[in-house]
């Protein structure tokens, strides 16, 4: 079962563990830049944290209602033909699985979330680095490192202020 604090910090912690795990991808891609037969390679980051969070899908997210008329996600009201409340309530709920973080190491390591990278321009030796490229995504990943950071600093930090002022 996940933790209260799992659920307070959110998906930020996870994050920032696939975000480390990519710049150590970025960073094998730039360390061979001028080796030759090298395949570039990136993490589907929207995939791998769809999996470390629970989602079976990065690119649908299911609604959860919590009362009997609610709207469903097709602006529908769910049918209550007969049915008790529970099984009219549309959804599903997204929750990370028991031990999540282990679900986001598992997420990390799984090779099926790295992929090689299409070169624009391939050259004669078979590398398919393209320096500038790698360099751009190592530094939009590690401004977006900064960013997951600055989210649980701020958790973290409002956390600490409702525990001592109480």
């Amino acid at each position: 079962m996940q933790s209260v604090l799992d659920n307070y910090l959110g998906i930020h912690t996870q994050a920032l563990a696939l975000e480390a795990q990519r710049t150590d991808v970025l960073a094998a891609n730039l360390a061979n830049v001028d080796t030759p037969n090298y395949k570039a390679r990136d993490m589907d980051f929207k995939a791998a944290l769809a999996a470390a969070s629970g989602q079976s899908d990065g690119s649908t997210l299911t609604l959860t209602t919590t009362q009997a008329n609610d709207l469903t996600s097709a602006g529908t009201l769910p049918a209550t033909d007969g049915a008790d409340s529970d099984a009219a309530l549309s959804g599903g709920a997204i929750a990370a699985p028991d031990g999540a973080g282990d679900a986001t190491a598992a997420a990390a390591a799984n090779p099926t979330y790295l992929k090689y990278r299409v070169p624009l321009a391939p050259s004669l030796d078979g590398n398919t680095v393209d320096e500038q490229f790698e360099q751009s995504a190592f530094a939009e990943n590690a401004v977006r490192y900064q960013a997951s950071l600055a989210f649980l600093n701020t958790k973290l930090r409002d956390l600490v202020t409702a525990i001592s002022s109480s």
